[in-house]
């Protein structure tokens, strides 16, 4: 706290030069991406750890053991699964799965939810199926793709995997006076912890945003491998929040449906913004493996499905 006021302080006295300073076009453009990307997220970051107080203060380990089945193998659809019921972005899943994981669920259960929930919830195909008016096969292909890449990823990690991969980062300090007092010191934590990555995250996603030529993509039309290459590598760039990034794809008609659809795969599932909050939350170690993995089965997920499918 001392040392947020302490750059407040300082942008305040340095507003002029702020001014002057933010009115190249580049830079306006990068500020505009970054406002863009909190704004978008920080709704559904704090819906996020709401939803992890909740499960610290109301939701008991013997709960969860009675709702997931015991094999973890089969647990992993199971949670998949949840996704669709539970809305939420990128941001908000990560405190999720940290908070499964404190409660004794197994690592790769979390996982698959983590990555289901915010690319197969309901927000997120209604908005698909608003982007992409007409193409129905569109919301069922990024359905089926999304799940599949949350399942393969969980089965992957229960077989691969090890625990002193994964960072157990200190517990929250559980207050006193009942469940409600729980509730709000869990959220707290977990906001504080995980909105500082997020503002990193979105640092590095504004200044890889204005790296991209718009020329680039049309380029592309015609070269179908290296198109759904770029779209996959594109979308861990920019990082989109995954109940916004349909509409982006639905702008660039030059390019077929195929790259568009790794496009909307593999941005819920790994971002720089993702990357950043999962480092934080994880442990650096964690991400260096897990994000990489995610990535090679996002493309495959979606390439399959949309052969499939479109």
């Amino acid at each position: 706290m001392h040392v947020f006021c302490a750059v407040l302080l300082v942008a305040i006295l340095a507003r002029p030069l702020l001014v002057d300073a933010l009115s190249v076009p580049v830079l306006q453009t990068a500020a505009t991406v970054f406002v863009a990307v909190c704004v978008q997220a920080l709704p559904f970051l704090v819906l996020g750890v709401l939803l992890s107080g909740a499960i610290a203060a109301f939701v008991s380990p013997a709960v969860l053991r009675r709702v997931l089945p015991a094999r973890p193998e089969a647990a992993v659809p199971v949670a998949g699964a949840a996704g669709l019921v539970l809305p939420g972005c990128e941001c908000a899943s990560v405190p999720v799965a940290r908070r499964l994981m404190g409660q004794g669920v197994p690592d790769a259960v979390a996982l698959a939810f983590l990555l289901a929930a915010p690319a197969v919830n309901p927000v997120v195909l209604v908005a698909t199926a608003v982007a992409f008016p007409g193409e129905p096969r569109m919301v069922l292909a990024r359905a089926v793709a999304s799940l599949a890449t949350a399942c393969v990823t969980g089965w992957l990690w229960q077989r691969f995997g090890r625990a002193e991969w994964i960072a157990r980062r200190a517990a929250p300090p559980h207050a006193g006076g009942g469940r409600w007092a729980v509730l709000a010191e869990t959220a707290r934590h977990d906001l504080v912890s995980a909105g500082g990555f997020l503002v990193v995250g979105a640092a590095a996603a504004a200044a890889l945003s204005v790296l991209v030529p718009p020329e680039w993509t049309e380029a592309l039309a015609g070269q179908l491998v290296l198109a759904v290459l770029v779209m996959a590598v594109l979308a861990v760039v920019l990082a989109l929040c995954s109940e916004a990034d349909a509409f982006v794809a639905a702008s660039l008609t030059m390019l077929p449906l195929l790259p568009r659809l790794v496009f909307l795969v593999v941005g819920p599932a790994v971002d720089v913004k993702l990357i950043a909050l999962q480092a934080g939350t994880f442990g650096r170690a964690f991400a260096a493996r897990f994000a990489p993995l995610t990535f090679a089965v996002a493309v495959c997920c979606a390439v399959g499905a949309g052969l499939v499918l479109l």
